[in-house]
């Protein structure tokens, strides 16, 4: 079992991110901290110095894991992208990266501009930070502003005889509303911008410096203290995070970890250009496979179990089947382009270096991650056996809940679960076909129905059969569970996950009405209850897809001359019914296939 003293001991002194962690492996808590040895351990003194919060969680705490960052700063963006994904129970503050500023280069300008944002979107135009310094960015924009004499109005398009503004009199720009000035110059410059941006700073930084020595040379200190303050203000933009990539991709990141027979793959996901956790995964050996064997066979067996492989896989050391692995994947993904390959700049290299430097550090509590793992397994294994008299290696459990709106809409929802761990690829979507109005029980049935069905088919996603179903209700799920499956010919155990006035799983109940109350069993009541709110958000979440779909859809086919093609363009270019109704005739036809016949119906349409 995990050791929270022993581990302790181990934690570094350095700035990270650490994960309070439940019985049953659930992260209750995500927090940040610049120097991991000091903040985790402040948990476990004196406990009469803490909030009455967190001393309920620390009474929860079975083990914690940690994520060690190169700064600060990345922690912070770490710690918000893990509390979106794991929503843990003592996390109240939900930080939103929207917070950080960026710089934007407006690269799909005829004259790109260089702005703040703090909000990325997919457009074309490149994105730099995220900044810890906000000042250091409005300053530094203004620097480069000056130096390369850019475009500053958000205008596009001038008419004929445009007076210049102010800025070009003054020579901070170089006439564009006037036609003044040279394209092909005005590339160069965004192009040094660019670079600048990218990290090539050493030229700017020379000539801020010789202008400060020369000011300083001639006693005119007040301009001297604004080269050195602009000088400030570049280094400072040196801290980009590697958390984060402002590109928006995809990508794995895969390390191998131990030697002989315990060997392991350890896999920090990166999904819309955010490092979003990292997952350990035991690999059985003979104690002799080489770093190619290792990953090679983890890439294959891991990817072709799942329906998407992301676009570029990063690795520590080149692959030497590397061109074969990536062909496979391919036909995996109907010709999509997979890459697997070494990073030797940028910031996938950053992201690659700090991927390394985390796993040395968990090397040294590996061990005890996974005996902890199999002793949670175990315990969950004799709890089942006690209840259903059937002792097996692996349970693998499916739960089922139903989701509508006052009987509009009504989806049902399969979540699979391998012992303690989600199987993510086997989750199965329902839409009820057969029922109408709110009957929960006949939904039930029709789902349950159509996934045996499919398992009597041969169909290879419906083929593997649950051990136990979990029913997200009471004893009247189950009995409606038990006829469609009795019906059918198979012979599954179901219980039902009953829930108490707060909404809390509190017991399981068979067929007859038989509980097993789960309040005095603190391991199987938070495995059931995390079963029970998994199948629960899956379910509401497709119903929200699905509804929000068809509401969206019946407003925007009203329109004449909008059919599937245009709708789906304009939420694609807007993201929102909120967002075309606000917008002129003019940004109307920025969205693909828009015509100003189309957005004038639009306009009159919603008005």
């Amino acid at each position: 079992m995990f050791d929270i003293k022993e581990n302790l001991k181990k934690l570094p002194d350095s700035p990270g991110v650490y994960m309070h962690k439940d019985r049953l492996g659930q992260v209750i808590y995500v927090g940040k901290a610049i120097s991991l040895r000091n903040r985790v351990r402040q948990y476990f003194q004196n406990s009469a110095n803490h909030s009455p919060k967190v001393r309920s969680m620390v009474a929860n705490i079975a083990e914690f894991e940690y994520i060690t960052c190169g700064t600060e700063m990345e922690a912070l963006i770490l710690e918000c992208n893990l509390i979106k994904k794991y929503s843990p129970k003592y996390n109240v503050l939900l930080r939103d990266d929207k917070t950080y500023p960026y710089i934007k280069v407006t690269t799909q300008e005829e004259f790109p501009r260089v702005v703040k944002t703090r909000l990325i979107k997919k457009d074309g135009n490149k994105y730099f930070g995220p900044y810890s310094d906000a000042g250091a960015v409005n300053n530094t924009i203004e620097l480069l502003n000056k130096i390369f004499s850019l475009k500053r109005c958000n205008a596009v398009k001038f008419p004929s005889g445009h007076r210049a503004c102010l800025n070009y009199h003054i020579g901070d720009c170089m006439g564009i509303c006037c036609g003044l000035a040279d394209r092909d110059e005005y590339a160069e410059r965004i192009e040094s911008v660019l670079e600048f941006l990218g990290g090539k700073q050493k030229k700017v930084l020379d000539y801020l410096t010789a202008e400060m020595e020369k000011a300083s040379d001639a006693l005119n200190f007040e301009e001297a203290a604004k080269f050195r303050d602009q000088i400030a203000a570049v280094k400072a933009l040196k801290d980009i995070q590697r958390v984060t990539m402002t590109s928006g991709k995809d990508l794995d990141i895969l390390i191998p970890l131990g030697e002989g027979e315990q060997q392991s793959v350890i896999l920090f996901p990166v999904r819309d250009g955010k490092l979003s956790g990292r997952e350990t995964f035991p690999m059985q050996t003979e104690g002799d496979d080489d770093y190619n064997d290792l990953i090679g066979q983890f890439i294959k067996q891991y990817y072709s179990q799942w329906s998407q492989v992301p676009p570029e896989i990063l690795v520590p050391k080149e692959l030497n089947e590397a061109d074969l692995i990536e062909e496979y994947l391919k036909s995996l993904e109907e010709g999509r382009k997979i890459q697997i390959f070494v990073p030797k700049r940028g910031p996938k290299k950053a992201l690659l270096d700090l991927a390394l430097k985390d796993t040395q550090e968990m090397a040294k509590t590996l061990e005890e991650k996974l005996q902890s793992a199999k002793a949670k397994e175990d315990a969950i294994r004799a709890r089942f056996f006690t209840i259903l008299g059937v002792n097996k290696e692996n349970y693998r459990i499916e739960s089922y809940d139903i989701s509508n709106t006052n009987g509009v809409d009504t989806v049902g929802a399969m979540v699979v679960f391998n012992n303690l761990k989600p199987v993510k690829k086997d989750y199965r979507r329902f839409k009820i076909k057969t029922v109408e109005g709110p009957d929960d029980y006949g939904a039930l049935q029709e789902m349950l129905y159509r996934r045996f069905k499919r398992a009597e088919a041969g169909d290879p996603g419906f083929s593997t059969l649950p051990d136990l179903i979990l029913m997200d209700g009471g004893q009247g799920q189950v009995t409606s569970a038990e006829k469609v499956i009795k019906a059918m010919g198979f012979s599954i155990p179901v219980l039902g996950m009953a829930k108490d006035d707060s909404h809390r799983t509190r017991a399981l109940v068979n067929g007859q009405g038989h509980e097993f109350v789960l309040t005095e069993d603190p391991m199987l009541f938070q495995y059931c209850g995390r079963l029970q709110e998994e199948v629960h958000r899956f379910a509401i979440e497709y119903h929200r897809n699905l509804h929000n779909k068809n509401t969206i859809g019946s407003v925007l086919d009203n329109i004449d001359g909008i059919g599937p093609v245009k709708r789906n363009a304009l939420l694609s270019h807007f993201n929102s019914v909120d967002s075309i109704k606000a917008a002129t005739v003019e940004e109307l036809m920025e969205a693909p296939g828009i015509t100003e016949r189309n957005a004038i119906a639009i306009k009159e349409y919603f008005s």
